[in-house]
């Protein structure tokens, strides 16, 4: 992977600095209310309801910070605590009425405020502005996605292999056997690997690797959640795997895939595989690829 570069951090940072000047992230009476846009923000993830330890995860909070703010706005009346009745050991914050209308009005002051700075743009520079924004969004988020290794019988790497399993089943005209699926002796240690994506905490990907011969790897269940889709985590899934197995000493890789999934083939043969005939007998596989390690994709 390149380096990055000084005048690229230094624009990021320049953009930044404009970003939350003029949508006022700095002032303490944020939109014109009568409190700080961490408190903002706050109401509006609370929204229907939520525990605190799920707002800590998606904020990146510190515990404590989180709890005094939950407590000021408390104390403002517009939010309340309480025990989830499900669960004793969580604590649930919602809305009060109060809340619920000062979120509304912030809601509406925000929109204004995006509306002002769009109107000095004409219809297409508004365009581009919003697919600029959006581009900025996807690798932003891709950016913060980071790909662990685990051990393959790892709580994560089953729950990431169950919904790998569930999402398949749907997809395959003939369904899917679990049965299929990796054993976690097949893919830790020196016989393989396993990779877990993981965004803010969440595992939303998966990628196996596995030896087949002497210097021979299969890929097996490389993949993304749907929510993830679409920001080139799969690609990243695949480089890592690809690391891993060159690191053991594998020079060639194969894999196979089911006729359905037509974006899988697209990519493999993007980042340099190439269809060869059958290697297996897997009831699963309509295609068969083969990369050699070393070889880049176009």
């Amino acid at each position: 992977m390149d380096p990055v570069s000084a005048e690229q951090v230094a624009e990021f940072r320049r953009f930044n600095r404009y970003f939350t000047r003029r949508i006022g992230a700095l002032d303490d009476h944020y939109l014109g209310q009568d409190r700080p846009l961490g408190e903002a923000r706050l109401l509006f993830e609370i929204g229907e309801g939520v525990s605190l330890r799920e707002l800590r995860n998606r904020l990146g909070l510190d515990a404590g910070y989180l709890s005094r703010m939950t407590k000021t706005l408390q104390g403002q009346g517009l939010v309340r605590v309480s025990v989830h009745p499900g669960d004793s050991r969580l604590r649930m914050v919602e809305l009060t009425s109060a809340g619920r209308i000062e979120l509304a009005e912030q809601n509406r002051r925000a929109d204004a405020l995006a509306a002002g700075l769009l109107e000095g743009l004409s219809g297409p520079q508004r365009d581009r502005l919003t697919e600029a924004i959006g581009t900025a969004r996807r690798l932003l988020r891709l950016a913060g996605i980071t790909v662990t290794p685990v051990d393959g019988a790892a709580p994560d790497a089953r729950a990431c292999l169950d919904a790998y399993a569930a999402d398949i089943d749907a997809r395959f005209p003939e369904g899917f056997d679990r049965s299929d699926l990796v054993r976690p002796e097949e893919v830790s240690g020196d016989a393989g690997a396993f990779f877990v994506a993981y965004e803010e905490g969440r595992p939303v990907g998966c990628g196996a690797l596995r030896r087949l011969e002497p210097g021979v790897g299969e890929l097996r269940h490389v993949w993304v959640h749907p929510d993830a889709r679409r920001l080139g985590l799969a690609r990243r899934l695949l480089a890592a795997l690809e690391t891993a197995a060159a690191a053991r000493g594998l020079t060639v890789l194969r894999l196979d895939t089911h006729a359905s999934l037509t974006e899988a083939q697209t990519m493999y043969r993007a980042c340099g595989y190439t269809e060869i005939p059958p290697y297996s007998e897997h009831v699963y596989g309509d295609h068969w690829f083969e990369k050699r390690l070393g070889t880049p994709g176009p």
